[in-house]
């Protein structure tokens, strides 16, 4: 079921979704723009796997840095990712424009995923955001960490698919148990209970750093 984006999802009323089916919203009158708004779910592993291999080969054998430095590097690099993850929903994606355009470009951003969250389509990042942002981070690694930029990259270019995956699976897959339930719960109650909590998606630790669990 495919409904035409309207004046009302740009408007600054919030709402918290609209439906909890697998249904989407046409976002660009340009069929060209539309085509890219929606990714598969498997093309960040496409994209981002061999980035990972490469990072580490980098490590590994040109810089020849040992496994414990790497591993080292490489969990900071996953402890990062889930900060820029944190501040990337809760100040970007949460922003609340008071011009027209900033209503609509914020829609475009992440509205639409909170009005219909179960969009198949648009619950991964697109590769012409990721990519440039990609690219970003590498060169403020080299600059922060220079040698060992490579091994701490792989590890935030890791964190990201795990949160891409689990993102796609927290709305398309059963999660029955354990901590997978867990985060399931705990990221579909920032959807359907209270939109200004619960910012985490592949951990809650920095929700309980600032404070911004749910009541």
């Amino acid at each position: 079921m495919v409904e035409s984006l309207d004046h009302r999802k740009a408007s600054s009323k919030p709402r918290l979704y609209v439906t909890t089916k697998n249904e989407t919203a046409r976002m660009f009158e340009s069929d060209f723009m539309e085509f890219f708004s929606r990714v598969h779910p498997v093309t960040p592993l496409i994209l981002y796997l061999p980035v990972v291999g490469y990072m580490l080969y980098v490590a590994f054998w040109k810089q020849e840095l040992s496994v414990f430095v790497v591993a080292g590097f490489f969990l900071l690099g996953m402890l990062l990712w889930t900060l820029l993850e944190y501040l990337i929903h809760r100040y970007i994606f949460h922003y609340e424009p008071k011009t027209r355009v900033g209503k609509r470009l914020h829609y475009i951003i992440h509205g639409v995923h909170h009005d219909y969250p179960n969009d198949s389509k648009r619950l991964v990042m697109p590769p012409s955001i990721s990519v440039p942002l990609a690219f970003l981070f590498y060169g403020v690694f080299l600059l922060m960490f220079g040698r060992f930029a490579a091994g701490a990259f792989a590890g935030l270019v890791f964190g990201y698919l795990c949160y891409d995956m689990l993102h796609y699976a927290t709305h398309h897959f059963p999660m029955k148990h354990g901590i997978l339930l867990w985060l399931k719960q705990y990221h579909l109650r920032h959807h359907y209970k209270d939109d200004h909590a619960g910012y985490g998606i592949s951990s809650p630790l920095w929700d309980y750093v600032f404070r911004t669990t749910r009541k």
